[in-house]
């Protein structure tokens, strides 16, 4: 007679971490984690309560409709300044050290993860436990066990991780474990924290600990992102921040791009079917996605723009975070479409997360094959870059690791004019390793199979942002269709020579006079003067993260 799961599960606990005194809630359903992150979640969700408030709500749907959540008002995004590694010395010089992945001395993550096992064996709580994957890839696939006080991060993971990719495994030996500790609170001076809370990823021995209020859901996302992002490339395997899709030729296109590109809006393309929309991985077989589920921001939703996202608000077996309670009226009476998804009183980051197939057209088996096209999105609030560049191998290693974008007037406090933003590889916070490890990758992977590149930019034409206009999203479609279609193969080119980039001259569907940005300006000197500054800012960027040094040359 075989061990009830349950008891493996208790016993691997027991000697993985020595945790014993505490209710194991393992394999529960969706129904019944809905149900007991309404009845057990405590913690805070206001600044001024206490820590025994109610964490998940039902709507007036019910089970039927998705679970709504609150984290600590404290936390309402990933906490930056509180991720940590730990730097053991078998990772140390390969780790990509820097603000937002600091370093954590072995010693000190032992004694606080001992800490808090003595903390919840004293305690005598629940725990919810969940087995899932990071990955659909059954060979580069990780097992991720998550273990935390939540019942609604253990419903989170089940709705953003697939569950049987693979079958014959010892997870205890092979998987990835999180352990979400939030009643947990960090002493700083005794623990090494910086602050009441920390995330801490311990890489030699595959666990993560998060501790203190850092609750937010999508925590439990990124931080095996993250751990991907250092697991595959020692594997000789490529895993990005983008999106991806397939179309009816069989050909797959990756698109990265940061906040604000467009990157969800263009993957989400009625002719092809979707990979996925955030966390992917460039194998020797193909590209697939790492999640089963999107995690989407809520702010200023338009419904009709984004049908799917808003009939999936309704759905059984999502989740709604952090979007405000309608004034006078309890959420279990509100129904999901009532909610105000243009209130940010709480935070500008509410998020859902729902399932990949709630989406019209998704690839089977959420993967492709090797991609025929690569797509660099950025948004120009300065007016310069060309609507469509097509990049050389070298230039898409420069501009990979630059990961340009702008920040615009208005996004944040104290911001009054466009700014410059780099993410190195478009998702810089989560590249645990240096930025020239996943370029190589990338080079490498494109010259096996012959891919192109192109450099998208669906910012501003005939202007800076205020003067300018916003790139019409009919013409930036029709780029992208031609990229992917071949048509910009062997076409002729014409150089910016400030930019060092080299646009084709005409496009079907698209006004021939908008493909250089300099004709679109009434002043053609001023275009020259604000190019010339965009291009130092790169050239400084390409300096302060030492790209030379790492063997990336400057394209600009």
């Amino acid at each position: 007679m075989t061990d009830h799961p349950k008891n493996k599960i208790e016993q691997a606990l027991s000697t993985q971490f020595g945790i014993e005194n505490v209710t194991l809630h393992y394999g529960l359903s969706q129904d019944e984690l809905f149900y007991a992150a309404i009845e057990n979640d405590k913690g805070r969700v206001s600044l001024e309560g206490d820590t025994n408030e109610q964490k998940a709500f039902s709507t007036s749907l019910g089970l039927e409709g998705p679970l709504v959540y609150f984290s600590d008002p404290t936390c309402t995004g990933r906490p930056v300044d509180d991720t940590f590694a730990v730097a053991r010395p078998e990772v140390e010089s390969t780790i990509w050290w820097k603000d937002g992945f600091a370093k954590f001395e072995p010693l000190a993550f032992d004694k606080l993860f001992a800490r808090v096992v003595e903390y919840l064996n004293n305690k005598q709580g629940s725990l919810y436990v969940t087995d899932v994957f990071c990955g659909w890839d059954p060979e580069f696939a990780e097992p991720y066990r998550f273990i935390g006080e939540y019942a609604t991060h253990a419903y989170f993971c089940n709705i953003m991780f697939p569950k049987a990719v693979r079958d014959d495994l010892d997870r205890p030996e092979t998987g990835w474990t999180i352990l979400n500790v939030p009643s947990f609170i960090a002493e700083p001076e005794r623990d090494q924290t910086k602050s009441n809370r920390a995330v801490i990823m311990d890489i030699v021995n595959r666990v993560a600990l998060v501790v203190g209020p850092a609750d937010y859901c999508g925590v439990n996302k990124k931080t095996m992102f993250t751990v991907m992002n250092y697991v595959l490339p020692s594997k000789d395997q490529l895993s990005m921040h983008c999106s991806a899709n397939v179309g009816p030729d069989n050909d797959s296109a990756i698109l990265f791009g940061l906040s604000g590109t467009g990157k969800t809006t263009l993957s989400a393309d009625p002719n092809r079917l979707l990979i996925g929309d955030d966390e992917h991985v460039w194998t020797d077989l193909g590209v697939s996605n790492f999640e089963d589920g999107c995690y989407a921001k809520l702010i200023d939703l338009d419904k009709e723009a984004e049908p799917v996202i808003a009939a999936a608000l309704s759905m059984k077996g999502t989740l709604i975070e952090n979007v405000p309670p309608l004034e006078g009226k309890r959420i279990e009476d509100t129904n999901p479409q009532e909610f105000n998804l243009f209130d940010g009183s709480r935070t500008e980051n509410t998020r859902f997360a729902y399932p990949l197939t709630c989406n019209p057209g998704v690839a089977e088996g959420a993967a492709g094959p090797h991609p025929k096209t690569i797509v660099l999105l950025t948004a120009d609030a300065f007016g310069v870059l060309p609507p469509v560049s097509i990049l050389s191998p070298e230039e898409v290693m420069y501009h990979f690791v630059t990961g340009f974008t702008s920040k615009l007037a208005g996004t944040e406090v104290g911001i009054t004019e466009p700014q410059a933003t780099f993410s190195a590889c478009f998702g810089g916070p989560f590249m645990s390793q240096k930025p020239h490890v996943y370029a190589e990758l990338l080079a490498k992977r494109m010259s096996e199979h012959d891919t192109r590149c192109i450099l998208l930019n669906t910012g501003w034409t005939g202007g800076p942002h205020g003067v300018g206009q916003r790139m019409s999203l009919k013409h930036t479609r029709k780029l992208l269709d031609a990229a992917l279609s071949g048509e910009f193969d062997g076409s002729e080119l014409v150089s910016q020579p400030i930019l060092n980039l080299r646009m084709p001259t005409t496009c079907e569907g698209v006004p021939d006079e908008i493909l250089n940005p300099r004709g679109t300006w009434d002043n053609s000197s001023e275009y020259d003067k604000q190019a010339t500054e965009l291009r130092e800012m790169f050239r400084r960027n390409y300096e302060e993260k030492g790209f030379a040094d790492l063997g990336i040359a400057a394209a600009m």
